[in-house]
């Protein structure tokens, strides 16, 4: 069985952010995820991992201003300084919380702009960027996210990420596949996944419900199926939980139960 890492931005909600660690722990999480930890200090989350003994599996890099509407900024023209004091500012979070890897936004096309040279500047950063979090030990994943629920995001799908990941030539650089993403734009999700984590350069995976992004126990994806291939795969990195809980997360949790007596 896959290992389940809680995404607490998502799950959890009905708790205060850091009471979430002890939430997903009492559920049989082992390990935890989230979009970014920057509104506490390092040390503080880290007491909260270890108290809890969880690991951390995954956070964001900082994506620019995120409530005036930046979803990174790895693509966009004149803000290269900011997006190295944002890399330098998440690897400093992920030395203090052990964490092997995080997740780099690419950001919107800006209105009007040309693809390729968004391309070459995201390929220059993230190049930039591997190598810097190559030094500290960690992986840096970039994500295909799709324009429905992220509408003008710069990178959608899977054989766009990881050519990519070819064209900056990295071996910390990994592609994150979020299912739920990917059935949105592309379908075909057993195909995918037996194309793609054969070759090492998937670092996580995520799931949550299709249409609407609820557990991952209806819609239109049939997860226990994919769950079955990807152990079949031999994929041994974590999956984690990012979806919304139609009616608390706790009583969401029977498809998780059902996998195995402990959770996780």
């Amino acid at each position: 069985m896959p290992r389940f890492a809680a995404n607490l931005s998502f799950l959890y909600g009905e708790h205060a952010f850091l009471d979430r660690f002890a939430a997903a722990r009492k559920d049989g999480f082992a390990a935890v995820e989230y979009l970014f930890p920057y509104e506490h200090t390092p040390a503080l989350l880290a007491e909260h991992l270890r108290e809890h003994g969880l690991q951390q599996a995954l956070f964001n890099a900082p994506p620019g201003d995120w409530a005036a509407g930046d979803r990174g900024i790895a693509c966009v023209p004149g803000r290269e300084a900011e997006f190295r004091r944002a890399i330098e500012q998440a690897l400093e979070y992920a030395a203090a919380l052990q964490c092997p890897r995080v997740h780099v936004l690419a950001g919107l096309l800006p209105a009007g702009a040309e693809r390729a040279p968004l391309q070459a500047l995201y390929v220059r950063n993230l190049a930039w960027a591997a190598q810097r979090a190559a030094d500290a030990g960690v992986n840096l994943l970039i994500e295909p996210i799709n324009r429905r629920d992220m509408p003008g995001y710069f990178l959608n799908r899977q054989d766009h990420a990881h050519a990519i990941v070819d064209e900056v030539g990295a071996p910390n650089l990994q592609v994150q596949m979020d299912l739920y993403h990917c059935q949105i734009v592309e379908g075909d999700l057993s195909a995918k996944l037996r194309q793609y984590l054969p070759t090492g350069r998937v670092g996580h995976l995520q799931v949550a419900g299709v249409p609407d992004r609820g557990e991952p126990d209806a819609g239109e994806v049939n997860y226990a199926y994919l769950f079955e291939l990807i152990d079949a795969l031999g994929y041994t990195g974590h999956v984690g939980c990012e979806y919304r809980p139609r009616a608390g997360t706790t009583a969401g949790l029977g498809w998780l139960r059902a996998l195995s007596p402990r959770g996780s």
